[in-house]
């Protein structure tokens, strides 16, 4: 072998394990590493998509083209995984003297996909073929196990997003939810709703940084999104707080804590910037008037406020501003369906939380 087939053989040995690495860090690994192939995959995926549906897209068009994103994705990252290895074989395969190179690749082809119609003539080569055709059933085999992991932490995800139809609307609304407990007797079983959706955030970290593909993957409906619906229940409880008059809820408090350390690492992983410690009084995207509107509908319905709702402006404020950024930025991500305070609020003006 001359110096340059030896070149060949390293530089294919490197590029093979690469890949693979890529692959267990994506579907194995279970901690969020981010794993530039697959961000890159994923990252031309999206533009092709964006130039689908345009611009200036109605959102139920944007929706639909969007349903298929994070499957597109996958395949076609399965598919950049199986390309880069049939290369890297294929230039080994030509460097132990398998010559063409369209032999070459086609002794390649012939092992990746275990097709057995071609194969070269040495042991080196063979033993190469056999790791190429071991490879590639590992990597047929990692994505087949993946699916159904993600599909079952998909429909946990989405069953509390289901209930939140009943409760808050759809889209869901956190006003309109505390507007419903009231009314049919229900407030004193918050506390119990706040305790059921802590769970729900500290599953949503875990499982949508090790699957980070899971974020991509649309609700059933169109007008559902796990975004909106953590942002719905996040706002529900600062409202909750800050507003209604009622004895202090700790699990409310503890709830909004898990939520925005769980948007917080999503955001994180996908590189949404936002301040890792905001000051209570940042700017926030709503507005006092926003606010102050809630609060006249809650008492519209009966529902008691706190005597003085600047204070309570200040402490909405200060829950907020923890999960503002991030809840807007993971909106926007997404392509969540328009969803009052939780989707993306890019053309709203932004005000000072002292206002």
């Amino acid at each position: 072998m001359s110096p340059l087939d030896v070149l060949i053989l390293i530089a294919g040995v490197a590029v093979v394990v690469a890949t693979m690495m890529s692959a267990i860090r994506t579907v194995v690994l279970p901690r969020g590493v981010p794993v530039r192939l697959g961000r890159q995959t994923f990252r031309a995926v999206r533009q092709l998509f964006e130039l689908r549906i345009g611009k200036r897209a109605e959102y139920e068009r944007r929706d639909r083209i969007m349903a298929l994103f994070a499957p597109v994705s996958l395949l076609t990252l399965l598919m950049v995984w199986l390309v880069i290895l049939l290369g890297a074989y294929s230039a080994m395969f030509w460097a132990l003297g398998e010559h063409p190179y369209r032999h070459a690749f086609t002794v390649s082809g012939s092992s990746l996909f275990t097709l057995g119609f071609e194969r070269g003539g040495s042991l080196p080569t063979t033993i190469i073929s056999f790791s190429e055709a071991m490879f590639g059933l590992i990597l047929l085999t990692i994505l087949i196990a993946y699916l159904p992991s993600a599909y079952a932490v998909f429909s946990r995800r989405e069953a509390m997003v289901e209930t939140l139809e009943v409760r808050a609307g759809s889209p869901p609304s956190a006003v309109e939810m505390l507007q419903r407990y009231w009314a049919i007797g229900f407030y004193d079983e918050l506390p119990a709703l706040w305790e059921r959706w802590e769970p729900w955030f500290i599953e949503l970290a875990e499982t949508h940084t090790s699957f980070p593909a899971l974020a991509f993957f649309r609700s059933p409906e169109p007008d559902h999104s796990w975004v909106t619906a953590g942002g719905t229940i996040l706002d529900a409880a600062s409202l909750y707080l800050a507003a209604v008059d009622r004895p202090r809820e700790p699990r409310a408090e503890l709830m909004i804590r898990a939520g925005y350390i769980a948007f917080r690492r999503i955001a994180t992983f996908f590189r949404i910037p936002y301040d890792h410690d905001p000051r209570p009084d940042d700017p926030i995207s709503i507005a006092r008037q926003e606010f102050d509107a809630a609060c006249a509908r809650l008492a519209g319905s009966g529902i008691p406020l706190k005597a003085d709702l600047d204070q309570g402006w200040r402490d909405f404020a200060g829950w907020r501003v923890n999960y503002d950024a991030v809840l807007l930025g993971l909106a926007r991500l997404t392509v969540a369906p328009p969803a009052p305070w939780c989707s993306d609020r890019s053309l709203v003006p932004i005000r000072p939380a002292a206002d």
